[in-house]
């Protein structure tokens, strides 16, 4: 069986040196990630922020812990002294909360509008005109302890490459057109998009960061 170390070198080969790897390790033990940080892999994703933050505790302080699952505003209080980038943004209230945080800590969280292009309504996100609305309002402009670096979408859970294609090329579309806000705390450069079974289709469309979990660790 191949080692996670392995793993992690043959999805970065297949990445091409165009996008960074977030190795996602929700529901993963402490010993995994240990392993995977021997393997000298420091960027991890998590999904909730209460195993997020029981992971930072007893781990090295030099991971970068990216929030890639959807945020509630009572709970960023735990993450705000430590988080690299939180992708799962979908609410201008949510900014505000993390704005908050951040400056009781006295930083600056980078985070990632989510944007929703997949046709489940399960999933979460803003639509391009909402994303818009939030980067142009005055209310934005006070926010000081935050900068938005990118854009994150999740596609639709098919079989159906072409789909899927569609709506990375899509959000890449937004992305684009997002890149001429020029603010203090705006600076398009990310997008993260692409998981374990579209992670090639995303990196071919222009993802910049793909969450991959299982080609990593195996399945769940």
């Amino acid at each position: 069986m191949p080692t996670i170390a392995q793993n992690i070198e043959d999805t970065e080969k297949k990445l091409n040196g165009k996008a960074r790897l977030i190795a996602v390790t929700k529901t993963k033990p402490v010993e995994v990630l240990e392993e995977t940080y021997n393997a000298g892999f420091r960027r991890f994703g998590e999904n909730k922020v209460q195993e997020m933050t029981a992971k930072y505790e007893v781990l090295p302080k030099d991971i970068e812990w990216h929030m890639i699952g959807h945020l509630q505003s009572n709970k960023i209080k735990y993450i705000a002294p430590y988080v690299s980038l939180i992708h799962s943004v979908d609410q201008f209230k949510l900014l505000k909360e993390i704005n908050k945080e951040a400056k009781k800590n006295d930083r600056i969280i980078n985070c990632l509008l989510q944007i929703f292009i997949a046709e489940e309504e399960t999933k979460f996100g803003l639509s391009e005109s909402e994303a818009k609305e939030i980067l142009e309002s005055s209310e934005f402009d006070l926010l000081t302890n935050i900068k938005i670096i990118g854009l994150m979408g999740m596609a639709s859970n098919t079989d159906d490459q072409t789909q899927v294609r569609q709506e990375f090329r899509q959000l890449k579309t937004i992305f684009d057109t997002f890149k001429s806000f020029q603010k203090h705390n705006v600076d398009m450069q990310e997008l993260s998009m692409g998981m374990s079974g579209d992670y090639q289709i995303a990196v071919e469309e222009g993802s910049t960061l793909v969450r991959v979990g299982s080609a990593i660790f195996g399945a769940r």
